[in-house]
């Protein structure tokens, strides 16, 4: 017999944790406890760390059925972010649903690259920097916290999509800062930000051929358009590098996410475009994550 059918009432936070780690984990959930713990703080609206100090508090029939819809929909594989609605990234916190893709950690590596480079902007002036595909807003409203003397062009292909980056940067007081373009890649953008201080990006990478490799909540819940791009992932990217180059100025940086398998492949493209200063820069795990790369001074 398993832990979830010889636990029952009454529920307090540790018996509720047990038996949802069990159940979840039962239905091949990856990280139960994790998830579990999640789902009842966000529940409960208490710290996580405050779950461990009241595991013998128990739990009244609303907090319950609260709790047990989450799990419901967490048994089905969908993604805990789009359960809660939301997602911290590098130090904001991102409204999150459907219509875009979650923020990674992984993400954190381009955003602290870009912080790295980009020059001081001279007195009364703002930098101007694209976010192309900006999904939920991560990167773009990433930057705009840290830096007050930056003004930053978010563009997505999807009308839905930049409606919920803008619903981010109207919560987080940084619309004053940001600009939103639907469209195209750079075809998104007005003429006057094709003069570009830097531009960043996380298109879509992952080939179509590795799409059952994927993991249930992510193949299953995220938006197919986010995540695929032709057979090897790399069909955005061969568009999205030399548009680059065109709207960057001179000495400015691009960076890019990738896939952890292709750094050499992108590093051919942005050379075969005309970048210098090319580099291929790792995540914490120690995988390929991001391509930068510099167009010469004129």
């Amino acid at each position: 017999m398993s832990t979830s059918e010889k636990l029952g009432p009454p529920w307090t936070i540790l018996k509720i944790l047990r038996w949802t780690t069990d159940f979840l984990g039962e239905r091949g959930i990856d990280s139960p406890r994790v998830d579990a713990e999640v789902l009842l703080s966000y529940a409960l609206d208490l710290p996580r760390i405050q779950l461990y100090a009241q595991f013998d508090r128990p739990l009244i029939e609303s907090e319950l059925a609260t709790y047990r819809a989450m799990i419901k929909r967490r048994a089905t594989g969908e993604p805990v972010a789009y359960i809660t609605g939301e997602r911290d990234f590098w130090s904001i916190t991102l409204k999150t649903d459907a219509r875009a893709l979650i923020p990674r950690p992984d993400t954190e590596t381009l955003v602290e690259a870009a912080l790295k480079l980009l020059p001081e902007a001279d007195e009364g002036t703002r930098l101007r920097v694209a976010d192309i595909g900006t999904g939920t807003g991560a990167i773009a409203l990433a930057l705009a916290s840290e830096r007050p003397d930056l003004h930053l062009a978010a563009t997505d292909l999807a009308r839905p999509t930049l409606e919920l980056a803008k619903e981010n940067a109207d919560a987080l007081d940084l619309s004053d800062r940001v600009s939103f373009f639907q469209g195209d890649l750079l075809d998104a953008l007005p003429a006057e930000w094709h003069t570009l201080d830097m531009l960043v990006s996380n298109p879509p990478y992952i080939g179509t051929a590795e799409r059952e490799q994927l993991m249930r909540d992510v193949r299953d819940f995220e938006p197919e358009g986010a995540l695929f791009s032709g057979e090897d992932g790399l069909d955005i990217v061969r568009r999205l590098i030399p548009a680059s180059f065109d709207a960057l100025k001179p000495g400015a940086f691009l960076l890019l996410e990738i896939g952890y398998r292709q750094g050499s492949a992108v590093s051919e493209l942005l050379k075969d475009a005309g970048f210098e200063e090319i580099a291929i820069l790792p995540d914490l795990a120690g995988h390929d994550r991001v391509a930068r790369a510099r167009r010469p001074e004129a």
